[in-house]
């Protein structure tokens, strides 16, 4: 098994309980304060993990390009609106659905990857993902009654158009810290997506910190006084970024992004087994059709 795939797989999980914690953040935060927590409280995080790879693990630190600042920037940026929108969701009655469209990323990501770094994908892991995305869209409307009306708005309506936006952004952070990341030469690759995963979260930081001071700054302060909910938040989200971005330093980022739709499966799991929720017969087969498009893409791409 290639090193992309259990490192994606991981950050999936990670992703995914983070996702959750946000969520309940989302109660005591505003939107802007719950997406700041992801970056300012990873910072530390980040620091720690680039630290160890260099003192432990003696891995040289690799020198600054100007494709990383700017590269790094723009994905910063772009990860930024992108979690705000997919937070913005959880206000709508059926963010799922939102949600759901936000999972078309590895399309879109595609598209990018193509432009930006000329990186084609195989016939066999477009159709795979093509599978996944006809899963999610099952589970997006597998609780919505089945009148035209009510699919209409499912398919076309705010929410939908909400997760569509959040997934351009999601596919254009991931193809620009792809670019930052490659663009470091000397080191490992691990050390590669270190560097890029610090530079981009201290850059996001600072921004949001500086936007938050003139515009939001009660949103500031509770971001501050939530410290210890926001912390696990940083630390999940800082956890699932290293696999992210060591699985796009290694591969392709359609690829990743499509095998990261395992993330859907892990939210059904949890709600199954933990919460003791009903999956209707829609959702076993959305699933179903998610794990076929990543067995496929594991095995043929």
């Amino acid at each position: 098994m290639e090193l992309w795939i259990p490192i994606t797989t991981f950050a999936a999980f990670c992703q995914n309980l983070r996702t959750a914690m946000q969520k309940h953040l989302k109660g005591r935060l505003g939107n802007t304060g719950a997406t700041f927590v992801r970056f300012g409280y990873g910072v530390p995080f980040a620091l720690l993990y680039a630290a160890v790879l260099h003192f432990v693990f003696e891995n040289p630190l690799p020198s600054p390009t100007t494709t990383l600042l700017v590269a790094g920037a723009l994905g910063g940026l772009a990860q930024i609106i992108a979690t705000f929108l997919l937070i913005y969701l959880f206000s709508f009655r059926n963010f799922a659905v939102g949600t759901a469209y936000s999972k078309t990323e590895p399309i879109q990501a595609a598209l990018f990857g193509l432009v930006v770094l000329g990186e084609h994908v195989s016939l066999v892991v477009a159709l795979c993902i093509m599978v996944g995305i006809a899963g999610v869209i099952i589970i997006s409307l597998a609780r919505v009654p089945l009148t035209l009306s009510a699919v209409r708005s499912s398919l076309f309506g705010r929410p939908a158009l909400i997760g569509l936006a959040s997934a351009a952004f999601f596919g254009a952070s991931a193809v620009a810290y792809r670019t930052a990341s490659l663009s470091l030469d000397g080191t490992t690759v691990a050390m590669q997506a270190a560097t890029a995963l610090v530079y981009a979260t201290l850059f996001q930081t600072c921004a949001m910190s500086i936007w938050m001071v003139f515009r939001e700054p009660e949103e500031l302060h509770a971001s501050l006084r939530a410290w210890r909910a926001a912390i696990w938040v940083g630390a999940s989200g800082v956890a699932g970024s290293i696999g992210w971005f060591t699985a796009m330093t290694l591969q392709n980022v359609a690829y990743v992004r499509a095998l990261a739709q395992i993330e859907l499966v892990f939210t059904f799991l949890a709600s199954w087994l933990v919460f003791k929720e009903v999956i209707s017969r829609s959702e076993i087969v959305g699933c179903l059709l998610i794990v076929a498009a990543v067995i496929g893409i594991i095995l043929l791409g």
